[in-house]
């Protein structure tokens, strides 16, 4: 039995992603592929939210509970109102305070988004991250990605491509490397239902910051 091949690595600009990675990057997506890309916090795999097999493959790669939902990443704040279904206040206070940045917001997921990619939760957690690389990527797929943190599941997660190489090197075709994102914490997130909300998570954002801005 042959060694699985490892992944193909392409330096990229954080400040000035070259147009030809990006729309290379854009086209293992567009067929169903899974790219690991750098993100404002650590790395994340990037795959069609919208095709079965692509978030089948990112479960795989991940060995991840298929319970669990898949983060996704978008470029403004009207494509996360798109996948959404009855958006609160509260969720467009914390994006035009937040966004881009390091926020993953959760809220009831739009009939459009498959039931797999919120792990059979229906909600679907939201985030636009303070990146030129992953904005230009959503940009060329013409629709949001995936963006759950690019590692095996209970492994650190990675803030630089050697990391991400000795985790998933041969688990994917396409690592887009723009060195270290000196990311230390994910993001926070906070979940909504309705009116009411609560952080399931405290990440780079305070929750003193998120409880400031809603009070």
């Amino acid at each position: 039995m042959s060694e699985p091949l490892g992944a193909e690595i392409l330096k990229i600009s954080p400040d000035s992603p070259q147009r030809g990675v990006i729309d290379y990057a854009a086209s293992f997506i567009k067929r169903g592929d899974v790219v690991a890309i750098p993100t404002d916090t650590f790395y994340g795999l990037s795959a069609d939210p919208f095709n079965l097999a692509a978030i089948e493959r990112v479960f795989q790669i991940k060995g991840r509970p298929e319970n669990r939902a898949l983060p996704i990443l978008v470029d403004s704040i009207e494509q996360a109102v798109g996948l959404a279904r009855d958006v609160p206040d509260v969720f467009l206070t914390l994006a035009h305070k937040f966004w881009p940045g390091a926020l993953t917001i959760v809220v009831e997921a739009t009939h459009r988004l498959p039931l797999k990619v919120t792990g059979n939760s229906g909600r679907v957690a939201l985030r636009w991250a303070d990146s030129r690389i992953t904005t230009a990527l959503i940009g060329a797929v013409e629709g949001p990605v995936t963006g759950t943190s690019a590692n095996l599941s209970g492994h650190p997660s990675c803030s630089n491509a050697d990391a991400l190489v000795e985790q998933l090197g041969t688990r994917i075709p396409l690592i887009l490397d723009s060195g270290d994102t000196n990311g230390t914490v994910a993001s926070t997130i906070v979940k909504i239902d309705g009116d009411e909300w609560s952080i399931v998570r405290e990440g780079a954002i305070p929750n003193a910051q998120v409880e400031a801005a809603l009070s």
